[in-house]
Order: structure tokens, then C-alpha cells, then sequence
């Protein structure tokens, strides 16, 4: 039985998940539907555009995403810092890029005079929304509910779109947020979060749909690759390489971005069915630094989701992120202490 979002996300194990949802129906409904001959490839764009919206407007910093035929990943890390140092004025302008708010809100944003009552309701409203901004569960509804909406008006049909989820209004009225359902994994250290990013990053290359990094369309890696290209190397819309600063987990990703480009780029050349295994000797210092051999490194970056469960990490940090979300069974204990030892 599934088990409430809110007992698999825990700030104190850590903020960063990676989410995965996929389509219901047998035709690749963002792909080539071999049925009937149409390319509904355009699509891919739609889900593209919409994450690097949310990362705007959430306080959720989008790590790393790769849009396929008929999934998607995204790796997140929950700014809460962020969400707490936003002004009401700001948290309530974020909200109202999503949703239309209430009359009282929307007087709150023209600066228009509110009595007593009216400011208490709408404080009450700002503390909710405040929370929801930095609520993974909130974001993924926000992503893939307008899309649902726009495929099933352009195909004309009512039900869902993506496994677990309908978008009918009578579902959207009955089902709360955190039983909309998506795969999360929790991400519990360094070792995890570079895998778990390259994983996502590669899954065109895995899926042959493309041949190298920068060739990957709806992919983080290709974004930053261009981005790097026209010498302005942060993406604004996606979360920021810091280096490597000695504090574990910083604000921010803790490696270099030279680095990272040139693991995924050497990693998508190894993964080849006449070299299975192997990796090519020119490391960049990354792997180096969270000392994971190449053959490890291997498994990680084409098996990550078969391997793990919802927990990711070294079986010190499985353990207590076990102990702080109160689960009996440490999920694929034996897999990170084999990889991640």
C-alpha cells in the first residue's frame, strides 16, 4: 500500500528528491504514436517549458530533468530558506503566477485598504501558500495537471494522463494534493545526487534517442551545455553549480560545472553495448572526490531507479533518514551499502 507523501519527504534527511511520473495510455503520447501516425513530439516542449516555470516561481530549485516519450524526470531541491525569507507580497505575486487567489489577495497585491478581519484572512492564506511553495507535492500537481488538461482537450477525451493522476474536475475536487500519485527517491548525499543527476541527464542517450549530451533535446544537460557555449554559465532557471565549499549539502549543487558536463559527456560515451563496463580513464576529479569506482559508477548511472527504492544514499545516512521518517524496513539497504561503501 502506498504510504502519504508527507511520511517519504524529510527536510531533516535531506532537500533533495528525485520525481518521476508516467503516462497511462499504451501510445507514447509525447512521442511518435505508431497506431496512428502522429507525432506528438511538440509535447515534450510543453512539459519542458512548464518545469522551468515552476523553478521560477517555486521556492524548489530544479536540478537536473530530462522529458522522454512518455515520462519524465526531474531531480529537486527544496529551498525552504527561500520560502521563509520571501515577503507576503512576494509569496502571494509567486502564488498568483499559478492560481487567482482570492478577491481578499488580489485587493492585498493592489495595495488596496483591508479592515482587520480581512488582513487576517489573508495572512492565514499567505502562512499556507508560503508552505506550499516549498511543497514537492504541490509541484509536481502544478506540473502535470495543465498538461493533462492540454493533451486530454487536444485529443478529445476526459481521464488520466499520468499514472495515478485525473484531471476530470471531479477528481481534481475529491483527491488531496499528496495522493496525486509520482516516484520519489530521496537523495541523501553527495554520491547520490551526482548519480542520480547524470541518471536523468543520460536517459535519451540510454533510450538511443540521442548520441551525446549536448545533442539531448528536454534535457538539463543540453540547457546547460548551450548555456556554458554562450559564456554565461549559470542558467537562470535552473539550480546553481557552487563547487566544492567544505560544508556537506550547501545551497546550491556541490560541484563544478566544468566537471559535471565532462563526467555526463564521458559516462554517455561509455554507455555502449560493445563496451559495457567501461569508462573512459580520463576522470574528470569529481568521481575522484566521492571516490566511486568507474564500474560503480556505471550501475549508478543506468540502473539507479532499478536499484534503489525511495531512499538514496551511504547506509549512515539510509539509516537515519530511515529513523527520522519511522520505517521498519530500510528500503534497498543491501544495493547503497554495496555501491556506496
Amino acid at each position: 500500500m502506498p504510504r502519504p507523501r508527507k511520511q517519504q519527504i524529510s527536510l531533516d534527511a535531506t532537500p533533495y528528491y528525485h520525481c518521476t511520473s508516467r503516462c497511462v495510455r499504451r501510445a507514447f503520447l509525447c512521442g511518435l504514436d505508431s497506431l496512428i501516425g502522429k507525432n506528438y513530439e511538440y509535447r515534450r516542449q510543453w512539459v519542458e517549458d512548464r518545469i522551468l516555470f515552476l523553478g521560477e516561481v517555486f521556492c524548489i530549485d530544479v536540478c537536473a530533468y530530462a522529458v522522454m516519450s512518455n515520462h519524465h524526470h526531474v531531480v529537486l531541491h527544496i529551498n525552504m530558506a527561500q520560502a521563509h525569507n520571501l515577503s507576503d507580497l512576494e509569496v502571494c505575486e509567486r502564488w498568483h503566477k499559478l492560481y487567482k487567489g482570492t478577491l481578499l489577495t488580489q485587493k492585498f497585491v493592489k495595495s488596496e485598504p483591508l479592515d482587520e478581519a480581512q488582513w487576517l484572512a489573508v495572512k492565514e492564506k499567505l502562512d499556507h501558500w508560503r508552505l506550499e511553495l516549498a511543497n514537492i507535492s504541490r509541484w509536481m500537481w502544478a506540473l502535470n495537471e495543465p498538461i493533462a488538461r492540454m493533451v486530454n482537450a487536444e485529443d478529445q477525451c476526459t481521464g488520466r494522463f499520468w499514472t495515478g493522476f485525473c484531471s476530470c474536475k471531479t477528481c481534481i475536487s475529491n483527491i488531496h494534493v499528496g495522493q496525486r500519485r509520482f516516484k520519489s527517491q530521496a537523495l541523501l548525499d553527495e554520491k547520490a545526487l551526482a548519480a542520480c543527476m547524470a541518471y536523468v541527464d543520460l536517459n535519451p542517450i540510454r533510450a538511443k534517442m540521442a548520441k551525446t549530451p549536448e545533442s539531448s533535446d528536454h534535457t538539463s544537460i543540453k540547457r546547460r551545455i548551450e548555456n556554458q557555449e554562450t559564456n554565461n554559465p549559470q542558467p537562470l532557471k535552473l539550480a546553481e553549480f557552487v563547487g566544492n565549499p567544505r560544508e556537506p549539502m550547501p545551497q546550491g549543487l556541490p560541484f563544478h560545472l566544468q566537471d559535471y558536463v565532462q563526467l555526463v559527456d564521458i559516462t554517455g560515451r561509455a554507455i555502449r553495448e560493445d563496451k559495457r563496463g567501461f569508462i573512459d580513464n580520463n576522470l574528470p576529479p569529481i568521481l575522484e572526490r566521492l571516490n566511486i569506482s568507474s564500474r560503480k559508477w556505471l550501475i549508478l548511472t543506468t540502473q539507479f531507479e532499478s536499484k534503489f527504492k525511495s531512499l538514496v544514499g551511504c547506509k549512515e545516512k539510509l539509516m537515519l533518514a530511515a529513523k527520522a521518517l519511522g520505517l521498519q524496513r530500510r528500503p534497498a539497504y543491501a544495493n547503497c551499502e554495496a555501491i556506496f561503501h
